[in-house]
């Protein structure tokens, strides 16, 4: 055979493999989620195995554990008691609560670790919904976004580096920008859940702060519909165009048909979160021995550099960089 072209030339070694690579993985890539919960002692999440609801000594140790690894950023998450959710979430608010105390520790004892803190009420409502409801039983768009704004200036006045909105609200990334600037919290980076579908995938997510049991009924009615991509663009580019410093797609790898579309619009870095049920189905995979773990975990990572993300929030983030000093 006479070929003037032969591809396999550029994969006979691991030297051209490396040379060649067009997307690689390293520690500034990831943003690493973290339960968080109050009292003493850790508590195993039953749905994603080698997870943990950290109280504040296991959340700093994990985050001297990040730093020490280069990981840039983690994302607080918290599993709030029973007793504190109520209809209209007032705790989110509270200047005093587990997330405010937390992100001020944490920028104490690692001022250069990045911490975002996710903005939305579910978290806090006794009927596990990111917003208050009206007397039909509907999310109120517009009292959430009211409330929202005031949870992000108490994130921000803790400490948060960047207030990350999950909440799927109209309007709510220019009404917490105006809160910010209002209040001269200029350097506050807004990651915005931009494309957060209502997705099967969140599961193991609810179960670790606890929502699991409260929610009634579904997200349909503010989280975007799985049929839908257009509307992924509309959403992101109304958010970027409201003050989003960086954008999010949320599930990831179901979705990386909507990141790679993106990736070819925007302006802005974009993100991808590697949820719950998604790190728990390779888990659950690798355990089983269905999988490699170490190379699962690495090429389900690369795909989302590979449509187009500079980050992805990840479970994986520690063990990933781990791996990485082996490859």
């Amino acid at each position: 055979m006479k070929l003037h072209q032969r591809p396999r030339r550029l994969r006979t070694s691991e030297a051209i493999r490396r040379l060649v690579r067009e997307h690689r993985l390293s520690p500034d890539d990831f943003i690493w989620p973290l339960f968080v919960r109050d009292g003493k002692g850790c508590e195993d999440v039953d749905a994603m195995p080698g997870v943990q609801r950290l109280d504040e000594k296991g959340l700093l140790r994990a985050c001297e554990q990040a730093a020490a690894a280069k990981i840039p950023c983690v994302a607080l998450f918290p599993a709030t008691a029973s007793e504190l959710r109520t209809e209209d979430g007032a705790e989110a608010c509270n200047p005093k609560g587990l997330v405010p105390r937390l992100i001020a520790r944490v920028k104490q004892e690692q001022p250069e670790l990045l911490v975002l803190a996710d903005v939305a009420l579910d978290p806090y409502t006794s009927h596990g919904h990111d917003g208050v409801l009206d007397e039909r039983g509907v999310v109120d768009n517009d009292r959430t976004v009211t409330i929202l704004a005031e949870q992000a200036l108490v994130l921000a006045n803790a400490g948060a580096d960047i207030i990350a909105p999950s909440d799927m609200m109209d309007g709510r990334i220019a009404f917490i920008r105006n809160a910010l600037e209002k209040v001269k919290l200029i350097e506050t980076k807004i990651m915005s859940y931009a494309a957060k579908y209502a997705s099967a995938f969140y599961g193991p997510f609810r179960n670790a702060i606890g929502s699991d049991a409260t929610l009634k009924g579904d997200k349909r009615g503010y989280q975007m519909d799985p049929g839908n991509s257009v509307e992924a663009i509309k959403e992101t580019l109304m958010d970027v165009a409201e003050g989003s410093d960086m954008v999010m797609v949320k599930p990831g790898m179901p979705y990386l048909d909507i990141i790679a579309r993106l990736a070819d619009r925007l302006e802005v870095p974009l993100t991808a979160y590697q949820v719950s049920g998604e790190y728990s189905m390779l888990v659950h995979a690798c355990e089983q021995g269905y999988l490699n773990r170490e190379a699962a975990v690495l090429e389900a990572l690369l795909a989302f550099k590979r449509a187009g993300c500079c980050s992805v929030l990840t479970y994986f983030a520690l063990e990933a960089c781990e791996l990485l000093k082996r490859d």
